[in-house]
Order: structure tokens, then sequence, then C-alpha cells
């Protein structure tokens, strides 16, 4: 599983990264607009919701709750500082998706009994993209958490993320997450589109 998150560029508008994304068949899009109003966001919500509902693609929008209940998109992803995953739940009750930020095992931990659908762990290595950034992992960080918290029985998916890149998917993947999130290496690319299409490719080789 890849996940394409939206990051203010000069070269392209959000709505042009998704779409390029989209082009190359990528399925899950998060829309990360940190320093913007909720009108803002909406505003290129509103372009992007058409784009992936053609795509049969997810739409989750990060940290913006009440955007997410008011424009019915797939769901929602909260950062460690953003609304409580629980008191998003109980906002959009059953349907939405929600996705939580974690850093450590411990942070996964804490999620037990409480309705989420995916973690993303990470920071993998140190990003641009992300203020206020958590420890680094690297591969033994994800090796050591995928490890404890498979032996305590969490089946919650994990998806890696943080200045990940093509090249990284292989050894990120035999660690035991089960999807890989990415941004600037796709929007920095000379051709995202393909370059997406290169990752699709190596996550499919080695899911088939």
């Amino acid at each position: 599983m890849l996940q394409f998150i939206t990051h203010p560029s000069e070269r392209y508008s959000i709505v042009e990264e998704v779409k390029m994304v989209l082009e190359a068949g990528c399925k899950w899009i998060q829309l990360r607009m940190k320093n913007s109003t909720d009108e803002e966001a909406k505003a290129v919500a509103e372009e992007i919701i058409p784009l992936c509902k053609e795509a049969d693609a997810i739409l989750v929008i990060d940290d913006k709750v009440e955007l997410v209940k008011e424009l019915e998109v797939s769901g929602v992803h909260l950062g460690k500082k953003d609304m409580p995953v629980a008191e998003a739940r109980n906002l959009l009750e059953g349907g939405p998706i929600i996705g939580a930020t974690a850093n450590t095992a411990g942070d996964i931990f804490a999620l037990k009994g409480i309705d989420v659908d995916y973690v993303g762990l990470g920071p993998f290595r140190h990003t641009t993209t992300k203020e206020n950034l958590s420890p680094i992992l690297g591969l033994d960080g994800y090796r050591k958490i995928m490890n404890e918290i498979r032996n305590a029985g969490v089946v919650l998916p994990i998806v890696a993320i943080g200045g990940i890149t093509l090249e990284d998917i292989e050894d990120i993947m035999a660690t035991g997450v089960n999807g890989i999130a990415m941004s600037s290496a796709i929007i920095n690319a000379d051709n995202p589109t393909e370059y997406t299409k290169a990752v699709l490719n190596k996550l499919y080789n080695r899911l088939a």
C-alpha cells in the first residue's frame, strides 16, 4: 500500500500533485495542509474529491476532523498533537477511517481499545516536510517496534513514513510494516508520475 501525502511545492499545486499520483495508480491520498485555514483546505479538498472518486481512491484529510465530517471524505489522519483519536471517533462515529501517528511502541499500545484503522509510524529518516520531528527510527527502530507490537498481539496496519525513497522500500517492508507513505520523494522527482509508478511496482512485486 502506498499513501501519498500532499505538501506545498514551488513546482506544482496540490491539485496537480494529486492528479499525477492518481494517474500513476496510487489509491490513497492524504491531504495535508498543516498551516492552512479550514476554508483553504476545504477549497482544495473540493477540487480533489471528484478526482479521487473517479480514480476509486481513498482520501483522508490531515487533522481537520470537522472538515472530514462536513465533506464526507474517507477519513482523517491525526498527529500526536492533533485532536485525541477517541474524541475524533466520537465526532465521526463509525464510518470514516481514522489514522494515528506514532513514534514508539508505547504510542501504539496507547491506542488499544480505541477504534483506529491504521498507524503512521515514523519518521524513518529526517524529512523537511514536517516540523518538530520526533526521534528518527531507521530500520533498526522499525524492526524493534514491529517485533514488540506483533509479539503483543497488535494487528493494526502499520504504515512507515518520513523521508522514504524508492530505494528504501524493500528494506523497510522487510521490517514487517504494511505500507509506505511518501511525499517529498515523489514531489521532487524529475517525473512524479513515473516515480510513483516505480514505487507501486516495487511494492506490488514484493507482495506478489
